[in-house]
């Protein structure tokens, strides 16, 4: 959920512990109920933090960084494609025979997302920002992530104003979802 520091920081945590998640992931044998379960967990996780990301990271991107527009257009590109998988994958039992094809492609959507991010746009926004700004960027991030949805929704927006009026009503059903089918995040 939150683990403190500046927006780099904290989305860099967030990414090791997907990565972890999808480590576990492949180490189980397909098919096995366990696959299922540790889906659902990296699409909590990748949920909340691509709306949190798309709420103040890729904003402040097109604001503080050189060629912004076109950095953050493709990072939500790329969330898009990654929310249709997650909302493929969530359709699919651990058994199916399409899950583990949906669930590789998803992981190789996501680590070269991750790696995009890292080696470029952390960077840039890290020369473009203040230390304050990158910290002010973290709590928010942090607080957008507590509020986000848990589940896909490939069609709701994905840029600012409405995702940031539309994300908290989004989570506070998903949550309440997750609550009943035995989840409670």
């Amino acid at each position: 959920m939150g683990h403190g520091g500046n927006v780099i920081e904290e989305l860099m945590v967030d990414h090791r512990e997907v990565e972890e998640m999808f480590e576990r992931f492949k180490a189980l044998p397909p098919g096995t109920l366990q696959r299922g379960e540790i889906a659902h967990e990296f699409t909590v996780e990748l949920v909340r933090h691509s709306v949190a990301e798309e709420m103040y990271l890729y904003p402040a991107v097109r604001k503080h960084v050189d060629g912004g527009d076109t950095i953050a257009d493709r990072e939500i590109a790329d969330h898009a494609e990654v929310e249709k998988l997650l909302k493929r994958l969530e359709g699919l039992d651990a058994a199916d025979s399409e899950f583990d094809a949906v669930a590789a492609r998803l992981m190789t959507e996501v680590t070269s997302h991750v790696a995009d991010e890292e080696q470029n746009l952390f960077p840039a926004l890290a020369a473009a920002c203040t230390p304050a700004d990158l910290d002010e960027l973290g709590d928010k991030i942090r607080s957008a992530k507590a509020k986000a949805p848990t589940r896909p929704h490939p069609s709701a927006p994905d840029t600012p104003p409405l995702n940031k009026l539309l994300a908290p009503g989004a989570g506070l059903v998903d949550r309440a979802r997750d609550l009943l089918a035995g989840h409670g995040h």
